[in-house]
């Protein structure tokens, strides 16, 4: 585990947050500006040595009560929002620069790993990273940050600085690094996509606190947290691979609660992928449906209706086993369904975005 709890003032803002995560995987501390990610982070680093708090890594104590870790000394890697690489220094010696803060003995990180997982082999030759683009300047950065084999890799909105182009760019290298890696990553972020496509865990905060945190899933499927109200609100499924439909260009994708066509991907039968269904994407029929060009309708059953808005109302409910669904529909849709909570309805799903 990961267990923090830090409380640290500034004019106009406190933070009084309380953390605990399992050490593995992607962990996405979420929120609104100003709602305190990158704060923590830096509590989290031993940026902020006046913060009052705890901080335990899986067996390992970096800061409780007169006992204070400096930054030095914790072995993690930081990336910033912006790539801040040596101008002086080729790509090479950036990356030999995280390398050699390691001993050789301890190093649990090869260059030539990074290289490979970060795709630099054509960058690697520069003599400088003046002439690199944002996303490349920033897989750099990342790669740095992995060669000093670090317990804990911190990522402070690594894409924020980056253009539509560049982050698309970056993007399947840290989904490489999700599945390649067997470090934790503490990832701060302000933007729901990302989040849905790379973490498996997600620590919501407001004003300076933590409101709900728990597996990607159920946090996202709680219709009494903020994510509930954001315009692109939604589930994420992970689903196998299934089938390929060469004539109409599609992919056949299976899950517990069913199967979702998407445009056609490139990916081997047996793959796992995730899918988003964004909740404005979900119609509710109390009936099969017949002569519908919608063709993913899936057998759910209502576990929670709630008000959203004057006009409006979330549902969440339950697609097989352990696989949650949200929909957004009227109100005068749900009173002319007569829908209620433990109802057995059929959700019609009407676009799938294929994430990750």
């Amino acid at each position: 585990m990961i267990q923090a709890h830090f409380d640290l003032s500034y004019p106009g803002f406190t933070l009084h947050a309380e953390l605990q995560v399992f050490a593995h995987g992607v962990i996405a501390l979420f929120g609104p500006s100003g709602s305190g990610k990158t704060t923590l982070l830096r509590c989290i680093a031993g940026l902020e040595p006046t913060a009052k708090g705890m901080l335990q890594v899986k067996d390992e104590m970096w800061q409780s009560g007169d006992r204070f870790m400096s930054v030095h000394r914790r072995p993690l890697g930081y990336v910033f929002q912006e790539a801040s690489l040596f101008p002086h220094l080729s790509v090479r010696q950036n990356l030999e620069y995280g390398l050699k803060r390691i001993p050789p003995e301890q190093r649990r990180v090869q260059l030539e790993q990074a290289v490979e997982w970060l795709g630099l082999g054509k960058l690697i030759g520069r003599d400088s990273p003046a002439g690199l683009s944002g996303g490349e300047r920033q897989r750099v950065a990342i790669a740095r940050a992995l060669l000093t084999s670090p317990r804990l890799l911190l990522m402070d909105e690594p894409l924020s600085a980056l253009d539509a182009a560049s982050k698309r760019e970056i993007l399947p290298y840290l989904e490489r690094l999700h599945g390649e890696l067997d470090i934790p990553v503490i990832y701060v972020s302000h933007s729901l996509d990302e989040v849905a496509r790379l973490a498996d865990q997600l620590v919501l905060m407001e004003q300076g606190r933590v409101v709900a945190s728990g597996a990607l899933n159920e946090v996202l499927g709680r219709l009494d947290l903020p994510t509930a109200h954001l315009d692109d609100a939604g589930a994420v499924i992970e689903a196998g691979v299934a089938a390929h439909d060469e004539e109409y260009h599609l992919t056949r994708l299976d899950f517990s609660g069913g199967s979702l066509w998407v445009s056609k991907v490139e990916r081997a039968i047996g793959s796992v992928v995730r899918a988003r269904v964004l909740a404005r994407d979900v119609s509710i029929a109390t009936a099969m449906p017949h002569g519908s060009s919608i063709s993913n309708i899936l057998e759910a059953r209502i576990d929670e209706i709630r008000d959203e808005g004057p006009d409006r109302v979330n549902l969440r409910m339950s697609v097989g086993s352990g696989k949650l669904l949200l929909s957004r529909i009227t109100r005068r849709s749900r009173d002319q369904l007569g829908l209620a909570r433990g109802m057995e309805v059929f959700a019609q799903v009407k676009s799938v975005a294929l994430i990750a």
